[in-house]
């Protein structure tokens, strides 16, 4: 490997770890909304009303489909996934989606909980893929100094 290639490489690794901090900065700001702000006000209104008012006798459960824009999370849409029956369509840039269960009368506040666990674990996620994406490209920059 040459090492313009070998620089090449470096620098898309470091634009994908970066790609992957903006996808967890993002998703700290909706976990600092939900924690914040009344349900009703928060982007994820549409998650909650689906995972608590739907009919859990046809609905299994509700996913939520993210797109990270300009360093703001967007909920595209919700989607419901019934016994079985169909999956829930794949949104054209999305970047991450939160599933939970339906359960008729969920309260706000297990909500809340459940939705920023699931989220927290995403953000931890995202942050060990960038801080890998960057060992990698350390490595290959040190690979090239050698040469």
């Amino acid at each position: 490997m040459t090492g313009d290639s070998s620089s090449e490489r470096a620098a898309a690794l470091r634009e994908e770890a970066a790609e992957y901090e903006d996808l967890a900065d993002a998703l700290e700001d909706l976990v600092v909304e939900l924690r914040d702000e009344p349900i009703p006000e928060s982007r994820l209104e549409g998650l909650f009303d689906e995972a608590s008012t739907s009919n859990p006798d046809i609905w299994n459960t509700v996913t939520a489909f993210i797109d990270v824009e300009d360093g703001d999370a967007i909920v595209t849409d919700e989607s419901k996934l019934a016994q079985g029956s169909w999956a829930p369509e794949i949104v054209e840039g999305c970047d991450t989606m939160v599933t939970l269960d339906i359960e008729y009368g969920m309260m706000p506040d297990d909500f809340k909980y459940r939705v920023g666990k699931k989220l927290s674990q995403q953000i931890e996620e995202f942050r060990d893929q960038a801080a890998e994406a960057r060992a990698k490209a350390s490595e290959l920059e040190e690979k090239a100094d050698d040469v």
